[in-house]
């Protein structure tokens, strides 16, 4: 068997003195860079495309929403977050989702749901002001969680071209 053999470290790279002067000089750099300051109230930030702000389902421009209640978002969900109610329905798709709730609270806001969704019934949005005086406010339903399509068209065009 052959082994590998590093080269070993000189007695000055042993006492890390140069990775600490090149960790003070990065730092120096960035203390002499002009300061940028937005003031918020004012002045929004509008966030790009791949930004993932609070997620979203995709109303479609007949009113109905585009989620078949396949369950894989709640089922891919680290935080637990999402939960979904199926039932059967006339309309060309068979399910919908009768019950929709994802509890912002626990959302961690990773997009998991947004790329299993076969359907691109959730979508991240660019929303990212979110307040709750209580737990219960912070469950969104179908009510709060339906944005129309054409609110959401960065976003799915910028999903088209990553996929």
């Amino acid at each position: 068997m052959d082994y590998i053999k590093y080269k070993d470290l000189t007695l000055l790279e042993k006492t890390y003195l140069p990775q600490i002067a090149k960790g003070l000089a990065l730092t120096l750099q960035q203390v002499f860079r002009p300061k940028f300051t937005r003031q918020y109230p004012e002045e929004k930030w509008e966030a790009p495309a791949s930004f993932r702000g609070r997620p979203v389902l995709v109303q479609e421009d007949n009113g109905v929403e585009r989620c078949v209640a396949c369950g894989l978002c709640s089922r891919v969900c680290p935080a637990l977050a999402i939960e979904v109610q199926a039932n059967e329905t006339e309309l060309e798709k068979e399910r919908y989702p009768e019950k929709f709730e994802i509890n912002m609270v626990r959302c961690i806001f990773c997009g998991f749901c947004e790329e299993v969704c076969p359907e691109e019934a959730i979508v991240m949005s660019n929303e990212y002001e979110l307040v709750f005086t209580s737990q219960n406010e912070a469950v969104f339903g179908k009510d709060k969680l339906l944005v129309p399509r054409k609110n959401l068209e960065s976003r799915l065009k910028f999903l088209k071209e990553k996929r």
